[in-house]
């Protein structure tokens, strides 16, 4: 999947006003590149001292906004059939595209959706690995306000790794089994704010080596075809999640993402008093978000890059259930519909 390019560790505020920095360059099968512009902005700030702002989170980007002001409490998932869904996903084995688990994977998401609006983002990926069938799988749930907010999450597994016994718990099993609980939640009604479309991204990962040809293939697609026809324009928000199952969750701030929108989650998850899980360090992640991002919708990468010591589970067969926890599932999850429910009143 995706590759963290840099990071920035060890902000913290302390008492008084006094600011400990630490910044740490690593690399994940990609070279390190410069810091992205908004961590860039917040070193600025805090060079400056304390004083230079009117509240020392106002420098991170983390200030108050109407939206977490006024925003009502947004329901809480169920954690424990979140959990259950990712043991039912990953049982499955490999799903790489164009595997037979794939398209099992397909069917038992389409399954779940029953009562949804679902619609299909259907094509032939041309890789260099051959020609592969892509489909992302779009469930909406219509709301009262003319707007959309994406849920965004893949569901394909590493195409290297396939014949190695990865499973993909945490990359690939968390994010499909979350989305599923979110149309749980979702289902039913119109809600009081924007629609929802909630989106199983396809073809996610790269097939040979990750470079910006080679990977996001579905949600490339998806970003032209809204951009074409309109869609684009009525996105209010693109909330993607990925690898948020880590029992030893820490959510990283994205350097790639909408620092507005990048602020709300940390108001959401400040809201639920889940904030010790984010942002400790922040990144330049590339993700699925990517090709939204260069369309102008403004996104929010929600991402754990830190999964076991030095990542090393990333892209390993030791990706398995035992690594992760349910209530990690019900953090996010949470977090991720309250921002929702912050949206629809900014």
């Amino acid at each position: 999947m995706r590759r963290l390019k840099n990071r920035l560790d060890g902000v913290a505020v302390l008492a008084g006003g006094v600011l400990s920095l630490g910044m740490i360059a690593c690399t994940q099968g990609k070279s390190n590149a410069a810091a992205p512009a908004g961590a860039a902005k917040e070193m600025a700030a805090v060079s400056k001292g304390v004083g230079a702002v009117e509240d020392s989170s106002a420098a991170f980007g983390f200030g108050m906004t109407r939206g977490a002001e006024s925003a009502g409490s947004a329901p809480k998932i169920n954690a424990a059939r979140a959990m259950q869904y990712t043991k039912e996903v990953t049982a499955f084995g490999a799903r790489p595209i164009g595997s037979a688990n794939h398209k099992k994977l397909e069917d038992y998401i389409v399954a779940h959706l029953k009562g949804d609006e679902v619609d299909f983002d259907a094509f032939t990926a041309d890789t260099i690995e051959g020609k592969f069938p892509v489909r992302n799988i779009i469930a909406k749930c219509p709301g009262t306000k003319d707007g959309i907010i994406v849920i965004a999450g893949h569901y394909d597994t590493n195409y290297p790794l396939r014949a190695t016994g990865y499973v993909g718990a945490n990359d690939g099993g968390s994010s499909t089994a979350i989305l599923l609980e979110f149309a749980n939640q979702l289902r039913g009604k119109k809600r009081d704010g924007y629609s929802v479309w909630l989106v199983w991204t396809d073809a996610e990962e790269a097939v040979r080596k990750w470079s910006e040809t080679d990977s996001l293939y579905g949600t490339r697609h998806l970003a032209e075809r809204w951009q074409k026809d309109g869609t684009a324009k009525k996105i209010k928000a693109f909330l993607l999640a990925d690898m948020i199952g880590d029992a030893d969750l820490n959510i990283d701030r994205d350097g790639n993402s909408t620092p507005w929108l990048e602020d709300l989650v940390y108001e959401a998850a400040t809201k639920l008093g889940y904030q010790s899980h984010f942002f400790e360090r922040s990144t330049a992640v590339e993700d699925d978000h990517l090709p939204f991002m260069k369309i102008g919708v403004p996104c929010a990468d929600i991402i754990d890059l830190d999964y076991g010591y030095g990542n090393v589970f990333h892209h390993s067969p030791q990706d398995t259930l035992d690594k992760l926890s349910p209530k990690s599932l019900q953090i996010v999850g949470d977090v991720i519909l309250q921002t929702v429910w912050m949206v629809d009143v900014r």
